[in-house]
This record gives C-alpha cells, sequence and structure tokens, in this order.
C-alpha cells in the first residue's frame, strides 16, 4: 500500500522485452529513501504497483507483466523517461495522502493544462465506465500522486496541483494529449460496489413490516 506522496523523480535506465513481459531498470537520486531496498519489495512506479527483483547502487528492476502494459503506460517507458517513485507505507508513518494501491484501474489522457496565478489546473479525459467511482472534492491518484478532484464534468475532471508538487513530480513534465496512468479511490469503488448490489438485488424494495413478520412466523 501507498499514499500518493512522491518520494523521488527517477529515471528510466532500460527498457528490455522478456517472454512477453518488460524488464525495467528504474534509476534514483534519493539514496536515503531508497538505498536499502530489497527484492520482493513493492515500489510504486508512476502508481503502478511492481515488485523489485535486483537492484543495486542507484538503481532497481522491476519486471511488468502483459496484464500490467495492456492497463497502463509502463510499456511506452524508454531509456531516460522520468518516473514518480514511492515505496510501499511502513505501519508508522504519517498517511499524508490517501490509501493507495497501486493497482492502476486505465490509462487516461491530459485534455488541458491551464496556468492559474502559482498553481496549475489540470483537466484529464477519462473513460466513462470509471464515472461512479470519482467524486468532486475526492481522492484520485495520477501517476502515482495523491490529488483532489475540484472540478468534475462529463467524462472530465480537474485537480488543482501546488508548485511544490509540480516541481517534485514528472506533471511538470506533461501536456495536452500525455497519457497518465490513474487509480481511484479504494473507498468509493467498494460503496459503488455495494450499491450496485443493492440496487440489482431482488430484495433491495423490501422492508420488515407487520404483514411480513406474519408471513415468517413471528
Amino acid at each position: 500500500m501507498f499514499t500518493g506522496i512522491i518520494k523521488d523523480v527517477g529515471r528510466i535506465g532500460s527498457a528490455t522485452r522478456r517472454q512477453g513481459g518488460l524488464r525495467l531498470k528504474v534509476l534514483f537520486g534519493n539514496t536515503d529513501e531508497f538505498a536499502n531496498l530489497s527484492i520482493d519489495e513493492s515500489v510504486s512506479i508512476n502508481g503502478v504497483c511492481q515488485t523489485v527483483v535486483a537492484f543495486g547502487d542507484g538503481w532497481f528492476e522491476v519486471d511488468t507483466v502483459e496484464e500490467t502494459l495492456s492497463k497502463t503506460t509502463l510499456g511506452s517507458l524508454r531509456h531516460g523517461a522520468l518516473v514518480n517513485l514511492e515505496r510501499a507505507v511502513r505501519p508508522l508513518d504519517r498517511l499524508g495522502g490517501h490509501f493507495v494501491l497501486g493497482h492502476v484501474d486505465c490509462a487516461a489522457v491530459v485534455h488541458e493544462i491551464r496556468e492559474l496565478g502559482s498553481s496549475r489546473e489540470l483537466w484529464i479525459a477519462f473513460p466513462d465506465a470509471f464515472s461512479p467511482f470519482i467524486v468532486s472534492a475526492g481522492s484520485i491518484t495520477i501517476d502515482g500522486i495523491s490529488l483532489t478532484v475540484a472540478k468534475l464534468e462529463p467524462l472530465l475532471f480537474a485537480v488543482a496541483v501546488i508548485p511544490y508538487t509540480f516541481a517534485h513530480t514528472t506533471i511538470n513534465g506533461l501536456k495536452a494529449g500525455s497519457l497518465v496512468n490513474l487509480e481511484f479511490d479504494i473507498l468509493g469503488k467498494y460503496v459503488a460496489r455495494q450499491l450496485g448490489r443493492a440496487t440489482s438485488s431482488p430484495r433491495a424494495d423490501s422492508r420488515i413490516d407487520e404483514g411480513w413478520l406474519q408471513e415468517n412466523g413471528f
């Protein structure tokens, strides 16, 4: 589990196809945060939970499988590409963002970036199938960054990006047409699923009244 608070912007050292998957070598600069990595540890790369399979001084490698490549932007990464990095949360860490699993729901397109004084407003176009999982003022993860939905329209939402986040993540390299990874809030997904079950259940409109109690022997 992650929080969406980016700890470093890394760089892709290599991207090598292997038996249908992809081996990514990631270079990092924040040695205080990433120096003591271990095999089988989870790391978020642009919001995608990946498992460390090898590591060394200033680098680590992950194997990305076809399922992940089909749902995320990792397959488009090439040598030199910048990526947002976060290690899995520890039980004693402060939860500065929100609960992020690193299980990306879909790739989406940057629709527009507006400059608003010192901040920026990032508009994202998203698939209609995910509309039930997004609400105004709710949490959302964009390329691993925990952000808040500031505005919501049909198939479009906007987040406000403060100067610090813009300067210390890969958001500063985005432009209209860029692809990003989206993970919708897990709490919202569970609520939407339960509401869907309730409305589709044949007992959804049932009431416990005097007649029901008599029919059932009470």
